[in-house]
């Protein structure tokens, strides 16, 4: 569909914007898959479209000259890529890519200069999620500094599981690795201490969500606070526990 009505959208952040700012959108937003390792920003390269996902898992990574990489930050469908465009810079020195295969949507950055300059509340709207992401980044740096990689891979699961269909999910040990900024053994051991908790359950490439509720609780209130931001600037997205023993709504 590559003119999609907001009726039937997925993105939040474009579900949740007034329609006339829909409208100014709508004619330049078109269908695309996104395939696993789709790179969707190059670092330090000027940005050439931005993406809205449907569904899917984007992460953002930053990456040292020897080509070590940590995830700074993920989105799925609450949210878009080319932040800096709306804070008036046209490239980042981070990298995107997509972690989990889905599907979205993608515009020109000219299309999307041309409709904040003309729509103030549309840029306003979207520049709400880049408080949110700002919460999630320094949320992640606090995880990092104060929590070990099991109750790290807790809150990461989650924030994975916020923005995917059903329990499973596809993630390699590999991956978890790099995501994390450990080493490959580090993710095993934790993911055999939640599987203990019955958390999940870790089958080859698979991780499977058994007690969210728990899950939770064991990430020690490191998952919780940004979404709660998201939800207080954007609307109710994400719908389970802010932080754990509070309810969502």
């Amino acid at each position: 569909m590559p003119n999609p009505t907001q009726a039937f959208v997925r993105n939040y952040l474009l579900s949740k914007m007034p329609p006339e700012d829909f409208a100014i959108l709508q004619p330049h937003l078109h269908a695309v898959p996104f395939t696993k390792d789709m790179l969707v920003e190059e670092n330090d390269a000027p940005f050439e479209h931005i993406f809205f996902p449907s569904t899917g898992v984007t992460s953002i990574m930053a990456i040292t000259q020897a080509g070590d990489r940590v995830e700074a930050g993920l989105f799925g469908r609450e949210g878009m890529s080319g932040m800096p465009i709306l804070l008036g810079a046209d490239r980042s020195p981070l990298k995107t890519i997509i972690q989990v295969p889905g599907e979205g949507y993608r515009m020109d950055v000219s299309a999307l200069r041309d409709a904040i300059e003309q729509s103030p509340p549309l840029h306003a709207h979207l520049l709400k999620f880049c408080q949110a992401m700002a919460a999630q980044t320094a949320f992640t740096t606090l995880a990092n500094v104060t929590h070990p990689v099991e109750v790290r891979l807790a809150r990461w699961l989650l924030m994975v599981h916020d923005r995917t269909d059903g329990d499973d999910v596809n993630l390699t040990h590999e991956y978890m690795a790099v995501m994390l900024a450990v080493r490959r053994p580090s993710v095993t051991t934790a993911l055999h201490i939640l599987e203990g908790n019955h958390f999940i359950k870790a089958t080859r490439g698979i991780v499977t969500m058994r007690d969210r509720g728990g899950l939770e609780d064991f990430s020690d209130g490191s998952y919780g606070r940004p979404e709660a931001e998201y939800n207080r600037l954007i609307g109710a997205f994400f719908k389970r526990r802010a932080s754990p023993g509070t309810a969502m709504t």
